[in-house]
């Protein structure tokens, strides 16, 4: 009769010691690995739980009216449209930035609002579970301008502001919904370039041979995204650049290109145009809470066939930014799950 296996310390006593550890080496880096990946698609899991349960859960949001003191509750995205546009301003820690771009954005508005009586509008600011002053801010201008023109939504804490783009999309009232950064990086004057996209394509899409007769002529109802792009400052940018943020920017733009592929050159303009029924189905899509919605929309427009254009916008660059190097690395975790997460069906495309 054969004897008994031999014990792992006979086996291993026949061996070289660098054999035996490599082969330790060797079987702690495979736990290490399939425990990580364990771990990252466990991730990817439960972003997609939590995002069902967002899709399925019904809003008991509302807005605080500093003037009447009452709660005004919030309009959903599905409802009809009853502004021309909406700004959505995502804010966490603005308390210092807001007021000036506020102050811009508002009087243009109400220039505009006077000189076309057609013009209605609303600034949605959405405080992102801020730890300084900015809500006493923003409702500072609710009370100067009422509640139906600048409204605030509190998020309670700090989700991500791709969170909260997608909070104040879909509590706005607009046609046109505009997603703009608190900093006031870009002028505001700026939307009318998106805006004429917008309705160059519309009309383009209303008139096309394949358009029935009995579509719906509201702007509303038509899909268009349009993005704001700082592409052409970018010879400028990296001739002021540190080298080493060059490389990274570089680097960063391959995996975004690798990831959502060509078609948007500079997806991380916070200044975004959106006709109601593309966010409709935008943001009730996406799944992203910071830093790479942006490159989330810019596939989930491909994989929803909703037309997309980049126009070149005005940006200046204000102090202050949140983005530090780390944040990076963050946003390449956030490219891989995009990759992962759509690529092997575990997040699903409503339509």
């Amino acid at each position: 009769m054969m004897a008994a296996a031999w014990p792992l310390s006979a086996v291993a006593g026949l061996l070289p010691a660098s054999l035996s550890l490599t082969l330790l080496l060797a079987t702690l880096v495979s736990i290490l690995v399939l425990g990580a990946a364990a771990v990252f698609f466990e991730h990817i899991r439960k972003i997609g739980c939590m995002h069902s349960l967002e899709r399925s859960a019904v809003s008991d949001a509302f807005f605080e009216d500093p003037n009447s003191l009452k709660k005004v509750p919030c309009p959903s995205v599905f409802d009809p449209p009853d502004k021309y546009i909406s700004l959505i301003v995502p804010a966490y820690n603005e308390e210092h930035r807001l007021p000036e771009a506020l102050t811009e954005t508002l009087n243009y508005l109400k220039r505009r609002s006077t000189a076309d009586k057609s013009f209605s509008y609303e600034v949605l600011i959405v405080d992102d579970g801020s730890t300084d002053r900015t809500s006493k801010v923003a409702f500072g201008f609710v009370k100067q301008h009422k509640i139906d023109n600048v409204r605030v939504l509190l998020l309670g804490r700090n989700h991500g502001k791709g969170e909260a783009v997608r909070k104040g999309m879909l509590h706005s009232r607009g046609e046109l919904l505009l997603m703009l950064d608190a900093d006031g990086a870009t002028k505001v004057t700026d939307l009318e370039k998106l805006e004429a996209q917008v309705h160059a394509l519309a009309k383009k899409a209303k008139s096309s041979p394949g358009t029935s007769t009995s579509s719906s002529h509201n702007l509303s109802d038509v899909e268009i995204a349009v993005f704001g792009s700082r592409a052409h400052l970018e010879k400028q940018a990296l001739a002021t650049r540190k080298w080493y943020r060059n490389f990274l920017m570089k680097g960063f733009h391959l995996v975004v290109l690798l990831t959502a592929g060509p078609g948007i050159k500079d997806t991380q303009c916070g200044f975004k145009m959106f006709t109601r029924a593309a966010a409709r189905k935008l943001f009730t899509n996406i799944r992203l809470k910071r830093w790479c919605f942006d490159v989330e929309l810019v596939y989930l427009c491909k994989h929803l066939w909703i037309p997309m254009i980049e126009v070149s916008v005005n940006w200046t660059e204000i102090p202050g930014s949140k983005v530090r190097m780390t944040s990076i690395m963050h946003m390449v975790f956030e490219l891989l799950l995009i990759k992962v997460g759509y690529g092997l069906g575990i997040w699903k495309i409503y339509s």
